[in-house]
């Protein structure tokens, strides 16, 4: 008698459940989900029996309610995608912009815009090189970002990638490295890096016509060699970044892009700014992408939800704000991730 392969009965857990929910609220057809669960080795009667008690569900329809909802969300932003294109690519410079129309124009209107004249009073203007780093602070312990090549995701692990050296050292590294996005300071170092590098933030002047200089949080210090990379993300403030030294080409996404730019994790995506692969991610090909050079003695105002790629052209050293004196507080509304 020939042997006969017998299939294994796979019977709906409570994981099938869950793909057999997402699936119908995603518009799939009920005959195309059944032959699916034949082909994995579901019977007809349970296959059915799940089917039918999903569609009947109040759990389903409650849940349709909530998808209907977020449907109009996304309407909102689509219509806000039509309306960006009417408007240049090219993002404006305006000269010692007055605080009334930068409030209007830009910060409630979330449009970046990139503020010239306003740091002509910075000592840090004149004063700031690696010699002068190394004169000043060159014996402090700081801590940098490092090891970032051998891992793909260093922003989202940057925990790990915490060093602690002597600024001076560090300064070196930096002068001798070309063109590297080995290692960085970054606002995340912020927390070691302010008592160590007070008598630089001397040479900082907060900017009265747009900034609230009493606030705990005065400025975050980046400082890193040509070929430094920030992926594409997106803050949760509204954000200046005043650049001292050296060159940065930013590209930009508006944040009513957020459906199409492969939003994997937390305010990261996977997509390459450096080399934006269509193939891999075909919906970025609509999407509107600003680009700038952001020039020693020029502000860009980056507004919050805007997803933002940054790469550092020379040695560069920027000087981050959030300390508006407008609300800048939309951490408590951020979505939280939940496992279920």
């Amino acid at each position: 008698m020939a042997n006969v392969e017998l299939r294994p009965v796979v019977h709906v857990d409570n994981e099938w459940r869950r793909w057999i929910a997402e699936n119908l609220l995603l518009d799939g057809p009920p005959q195309g989900i059944y032959e699916q669960m034949l082909l994995a080795g579901i019977a007809h009667e349970e296959a059915v029996q799940e089917i039918q008690a999903a569609i009947a569900s109040p759990y389903l329809a409650g849940a349709q309610r909530l998808r209907n909802r977020l449907a109009k969300h996304d309407w909102i932003l689509e219509a806000q995608r039509h309306m960006n294109r009417l408007r240049s690519t090219e993002v404006p410079r305006r000269h010692k912009l007055s605080r009334e129309e930068f409030l209007d124009a830009y910060y409630t209107a979330g449009r970046p815009v990139i503020i010239t004249g306003m740091m002509d009073n910075w000592p840090a203007m004149t004063k700031w090189g690696l010699d002068y780093f190394k004169q000043r602070c060159g014996d402090r312990e700081v801590e940098i970002q490092f090891g970032r090549d051998a891992d793909a995701q260093y922003e989202l692990r940057k925990t790990a990638h915490r060093k602690t050296m002597p600024f001076g050292d560090y300064v070196e590294m930096v002068r001798n490295a070309g063109r590297s996005n080995d290692f960085y300071m970054t606002a995340y170092n912020e927390g070691k890096n302010r008592a160590a590098l007070t008598e630089l933030w001397q040479d900082i002047v907060q900017i009265p016509e747009y900034l609230n200089g009493e606030g705990p949080t005065q400025g975050f210090l980046w400082f890193g060699p040509a070929g430094t990379i920030t992926p594409f993300h997106h803050d949760l403030t509204n954000n200046f970044m005043a650049q001292v030294l050296g060159r940065k080409r930013i590209l930009m996404m508006p944040a009513c892009e957020i459906a199409h730019v492969y939003n994997h994790e937390h305010c990261f995506t996977h997509v390459d700014g450096r080399q934006i692969d269509l193939q891999r991610y075909p919906r970025m090909a609509d999407v509107q992408v600003l680009s700038c050079t952001l020039n020693p003695g020029e502000i860009l105002f980056l507004p919050v939800g805007c997803w933002h790629f940054v790469e550092g052209l020379d040695i560069s050293v920027t000087v981050s704000f959030t300390n508006f004196l407008w609300d800048n507080d939309f951490t408590a509304e951020y979505p939280q991730q939940q496992a279920f």
